[in-house]
């Protein structure tokens, strides 16, 4: 065996010198005074082990979030942690309007969620840890000229890597892209990397996000700079996430201040662009011009009576996102004010980072992930807009007629829609229904004609059924949250609410498209296609909303579903379970009849020695 011919040449004093420190990328812990000729000062105080010096120029970018609101009078970890209700970004005193200063007492923001961090409890939110350093030789250069024993304990993790490289040829260690990125929260981290949320009970902590306190006079403002509000609406469910409230607000805002501008005096006029994401969840045959025409209708309802422009868009796919750059640019000029506003989950975010990798430009990374409340305080984006402009993601605006606010995280996995929706369709009589899971069904009561085609669009997840009306309180009985979910479990039944009945009455002039939507609030909807009239019964959960409108998708499915349970895997697995009981107890039926049969005889004989 060959023996090593390499050896690691001892590390001198210079490599860590003050000049050549910048280039490395880990941190130095020290906890005793160092001369100034060994090593460089440590990044973390010995006093304080969390407060941060001045980190070499590569490592800058990293602590930028940490060091911009502090000054090094003092440590940016208080004794005690601030009010919870201070925690969400931008949920100060009412005299603090600024979301890019906060008060000093309180920790930098989290890139990701907005949530202003701290390190003290990693059962509260905002939780983060620093990254842990790497070892000094990880890139230790090599001298050839010196053997190496074969068991020197000194190998260098670079050279035990199988990295052997000659000095000359070795580059200085330069921090990689993702290190250059802003430390983020636990939470985010584990959404970011998981898809779920690292510690549940801390989400119910932090009180609801005051939207008409913190949001809502920033963005009706008669004075400062011009205020561009885009207003982010769901494609799959625009009822429910179009924010009713906030329209209400910036169109009274409009009215107000266009008759005060008018007279000549000074008034700032918001500009309200209408964002609908997710259009690559609708069917490509969809007309987009006749779609946008939709939306507009639909707005008009909802409260949203002066627009500056509609966009449709797809995040994921970077569909037609350039040219709402372009408007939104065009709009904010060099110091205008950009409020991403919308309801909880209608994909903020996701939209803002696609604007980032639009522009091409080195942005702030928003986390993205299907949980309702992804964000949690005010956010500000670099790098998407020109000059002095500035652009915010805020928090999710809770709307309570959505179900999806009372749905467990994994009951939000089954509704959730991910991919291009596909329609199911039923030819439904008169006396017949239909359940979509748990959550919502349609009773045909009345009937003009023989029959109407029910198209469902909701996710592919979710189980359906149809069958005989009368037959209806036995399926909620002995199918809701197992073959029908969600919900999941037959407890969380009671917990959903009371089951309401509404009427609705619907009627159409054609066989060959749907003419009718009913639509449920963060579920999806049911197109209804008849030429005739049609009395229908719909039942879903207590404050739950149901919308009658227009339809939006007039085509139905090639082969229409049968009656009964829709195969799914939900359906399977419970039929499954289902089984496996009924073959249990059936078992213990039999061994119960063997035990006595087996136990007659000894009896008898023992009462016949007995007598």
């Amino acid at each position: 065996m060959l023996s090593l011919a390499r050896k690691l040449s001892p590390l001198p004093r210079t490599l860590f010198s003050s000049s050549l420190s910048s280039t490395l990328p880990f941190l130095y812990l020290s906890t005793s005074p160092t001369s100034s000729d060994s090593i460089p000062p440590p990044l973390l105080s010995a006093s304080s082990p969390f407060q941060l010096r001045n980190p070499p120029p590569l490592l800058q970018p990293l602590f930028s979030p940490f060091l911009r609101p502090f000054s090094s009078s003092h440590s940016p970890f208080p004794p005690s942690l601030p009010p919870l209700s201070a925690l969400r970004g931008g949920c100060y005193s009412e005299g603090d309007v600024d979301v890019d200063c906060p008060p000093p007492h309180l920790l930098p923001l989290c890139a990701g969620c907005g949530v202003h961090m701290q390190s003290s409890d990693q059962t509260l939110p905002g939780f983060f840890s620093l990254p842990s350093p790497k070892s000094p030789d990880y890139r230790a250069p090599i001298d050839r000229a010196r053997p190496l024993a074969a068991d020197d304990t000194c190998l260098s993790l670079f050279l035990k890597s199988g990295h052997l490289l000659p000095v000359e040829d070795l580059d200085p260690p330069v921090p990689s892209e993702q290190s250059r990125r802003p430390l983020v929260c636990a939470r985010c981290h584990s959404l970011r990397h998981y898809g779920r949320v690292k510690n549940p009970s801390a989400e119910n902590l932090l009180p609801d996000f005051d939207f008409d306190r913190m949001v809502g006079p920033k963005i009706v403002s008669p004075s400062g700079p011009r205020t561009v509000v885009l207003m982010v609406v769901d494609a799959a469910d625009f009822d429910g996430s179009l924010p009713r409230r906030v329209a209400r607000l910036v169109s009274s805002s409009i009215n107000k201040y266009s008759r005060t501008w008018n007279e000549g005096k000074p008034g700032n006029v918001p500009r309200v662009v209408l964002v609908v994401t997710k259009i690559d969840l609708l069917p490509s045959s969809i007309s987009l011009d006749a779609f946008e025409d939709w939306v507009r209708k639909r707005a008009s309802v909802g409260g949203v009576n002066k627009l500056t422009g509609v966009h449709l868009v797809s995040a994921v796919k970077n569909w037609r996102v350039r040219n709402l750059v372009d408007h939104v640019r065009e709009l904010a000029g060099v110091r205008g004010n950009v409020w991403a506003v919308g309801a909880q989950n209608a994909g903020k975010s996701t939209l803002i980072n696609a604007m980032g990798r639009c522009v091409g430009d080195k942005v702030s990374h928003l986390t993205e992930a299907p949980v309702p409340g992804t964000t949690l305080g005010i956010v500000r984006v670099e790098g998407v807009l020109s000059g002095q402009a500035k652009l915010f993601d805020t928090p999710g605006i809770l709307h309570p007629y959505q179900i999806t606010t009372r749905l467990t995280r994994e009951e939000h996995k089954l509704v959730h829609m991910s991919k291009e929706l596909r329609p199911r369709t039923y030819r439904i009589r008169a006396r017949h229904s239909v359940h979509i899971g748990g959550l919502f069904r349609v009773d045909v009561e009345e009937l003009s004609v023989d029959s109407i085609y029910l198209t469902v669009w909701a996710s592919p997840l979710i189980p359906l059924h149809m069958g005989k009306t009368e037959k209806a309180s036995m399926m909620m009985e002995h199918h809701f949250g197992r073959q029908l979910q969600p919900p999941i479990g037959e407890e969380r039944i009671n917990e959903l609410g009371k089951w309401v009945r509404k009427e609705i009455n619907v009627s159409g002039n054609s066989w060959d498209a749907s003419s009718v939507d009913i639509a449920v609030a963060g579920l999806g909807w049911c197109a209804i296609g008849l030429k005739g009239e049609a009395v229908l019964g719909v039942w879903t959960y207590d404050g739950i909303d149901v919308v009658h409108r227009n339809s939006l998708i007039s085509k139905k499915a090639a082969i229409f579903e049968e009656a009964g349970f829709t195969d799914s895997k939900i359906v399977s697995q419970a039929d499954s379970a289902a089984s496996k009981l009924r073959h249990s107890k059936s078992e213990k039926k039999l061994i119960g009849r063997k035990v006595r049969s087996s136990a007659a005889p000894s009896e008898t004989f023992e009462a016949a020695v007995g007598a």
